[in-house]
């Protein structure tokens, strides 16, 4: 292998595991279904093919022909990330989630592929970028959702049957029109002895729609632990 040492390929492997696993560890917070670890493999693989495409051939070219553009293996990783987001994207009725997340393993593969050709400051600056767009431009689309009136109803309850129609019949009864609900996988926890799911729903609320009232009847539903809005736990 030419041009490049040893020490020099591990370090940008191991940038690769970092800003992956910065972008994912926010996607695993959020329980969306690409999170920690898929974000370091599709990172550390890109840049490891960046590797392999950029400095793996030169010796072989001589042998094989100078029409050979080795740039081309880097070039399907984009491709084929894209089959990887798509397992990420479901469409409930009209509304479809895990778009960001397909869009966020997306740019952790050119992360990976910036990393693995030695373009680091392009690698961080895109990570940090990724980050700002993942948690501080939160705050802004949930004032765009205020003023349009749409809100985010977070709920935590106990794994049961019914619990989802329950809520629901609340919302109905109150005319709440919902958009979107994203449910995480049940987990067991030790200090309420049984299986915990955590909830969101995307609401469109009246004109004159109660949000105390709403809270209120919600939490004291059989099953409810904790009820809020937008995060904020009442």
């Amino acid at each position: 292998m030419e041009n490049i040492s040893y020490g020099e390929i591990a370090f940008r492997l191991f940038l690769a595991v970092v800003l992956g696993g910065v972008v994912g560890f926010e996607r695993e917070r959020q329980n969306r279904p690409a999170g920690f670890r898929t974000h370091i493999l599709v990172c550390v693989g890109s840049a490891l093919v960046m590797l392999v495409s950029a400095y793996g051939f030169t010796g072989e070219l001589e042998h094989i022909g100078g029409g050979v553009d080795p740039s081309r293996i880097a070039a399907q990783v984009v491709a084929g990330v894209g089959f990887l987001g798509a397992g990420t994207i479901i469409r409930h009725g009209n509304t479809i989630t895990g778009l960001t997340t397909a869009a966020s393993i997306w740019i952790v593969s050119g992360i990976g592929l910036a990393a693995g050709i030695g373009f680091y400051l392009g690698a961080v600056l895109t990570t940090l970028m990724v980050l700002v767009s993942l948690i501080m431009f939160v705050s802004l689309e949930n004032s765009f959702a205020r003023m349009k009136r749409f809100r985010r109803l977070w709920i935590r309850g106990i794994d049961q049957p019914g619990l989802l129609g329950r809520i629901a019949a609340v919302l109905g009864d109150m005319g709440i029109n919902v958009t979107k609900v994203d449910l995480s996988q049940a987990e067991y926890q030790e200090i309420f002895k049984t299986d915990v799911i955590a909830m969101e729903f995307f609401l469109r609320l009246p004109s004159r729609a109660d949000t105390d009232d709403l809270l209120r009847r919600v939490a004291t539903l059989p099953g409810i632990l904790e009820v809020g809005w937008e995060g904020y736990k009442d």
